[in-house]
């Protein structure tokens, strides 16, 4: 399983704005290795971001986002001590689930 991503979620007047650093290869499956070969694609499919288990955000990414993407969003509706929940899904079928308490 990836590392833990670093969330920091802050409540300014009433938008909480979201920023997050998720630690991920994305591989395009283009890339060649030192070997020669090509090494197989490894990539986010899936982002989706709650507050308190309501839906606030969901994305579907491909090959073309960068290694170690960042995540920056605002939503409205949310208060100070409220937990904001990321979860990705990849190509290989693993996923991971972080959460922050608004601030």
């Amino acid at each position: 399983m990836a590392d833990p991503m670093k969330i920091r979620a802050a409540l300014n007047g009433d938008v909480v704005e979201v920023k997050a650093l998720m630690a991920h290869p994305m591989e395009t499956g283009l890339r060649k290795g030192s070997d020669g070969k090509l090494v197989p694609a490894h990539y986010i499919e899936t982002v989706k971001v709650a507050c308190n288990g309501r839906e606030v955000l969901s994305a579907d990414w491909g090959p073309a986002v960068s290694k170690n993407p960042f995540l920056a969003l605002r939503f409205k509706g949310g208060k100070a001590g409220d937990k904001v929940s990321i979860t990705w899904t990849d190509s290989a079928g693993e996923s991971r689930t972080d959460e922050v308490a608004i601030g």
